[in-house]
């Protein structure tokens, strides 16, 4: 049986389809890490936006403002994407609800503007901070840094005793039959 998720907020038959074939991809990727990251803010409570593991911790609340925010910069002033004004990113209230519909339904119409690119706008450099960088190059660095973000939040699940959401495989809360974790040498050589 393969993974099946526990919420799909953007399904894989209603991406679309990306003018150079070759960087499809990089919608699906964005597709499938804006689920699990939905499916991870939403594994909160609104009680727990104000949780913080240490003092000099960001809180669960803080964290996923600033990943909707981040994400507005790094797609509108980086990639060129439109975006809504900073002032109208964030939910009027900031729930775990409203903050993970706010995810949804600011991705979706970056996906349409992503997939009508051709190669030569992926491999164009653009500013980024002081630096220049290829756009997919951008792109790729905005993911890494959409899982750092959703790592911290796992992590702050399990310190408060909560289950852990799957995302890319099983975890210690979430398994189906035919999970193969590689936990050991011989699972490692497997070929």
């Amino acid at each position: 049986m393969a993974m099946q998720y526990s919420q799909t907020a953007i399904p894989a038959g209603s991406l679309p389809r990306a003018a150079s074939p070759g960087l499809q991809h990089v919608l699906d990727t964005y597709a499938s890490e804006t689920n699990k990251v939905a499916s991870v803010w939403r594994a909160f409570e609104d009680d727990e936006l104000a949780y913080r593991p240490h003092e000099r911790s960001s809180t669960v609340g803080e964290i996923l403002k600033h990943q909707l925010l981040s994400e507005r910069r790094f797609f509108g002033e980086f990639l060129g994407t439109a975006e809504p004004a900073p002032a109208d990113v964030l939910p009027p209230a900031v729930t775990v609800e409203a903050c993970a519909t706010r995810l949804v339904d600011l991705a979706v119409p970056r996906l349409g503007f992503m997939a009508a690119q051709p190669d030569t706008w992926w491999l164009g450099r653009v500013p980024f901070f002081d630096v220049e960088r290829e756009r997919v190059w951008i792109f790729w660095r905005r993911v890494l840094h959409t899982a750092h973000h959703r790592t911290q939040l796992t992590v702050y699940l399990r310190l408060l005793g909560r289950a852990v959401p799957a995302t890319y495989g099983p975890t210690a809360d979430v398994t189906w039959s035919g999970a193969d974790p590689t936990l050991s040498v011989d699972a490692a050589g497997r070929t």
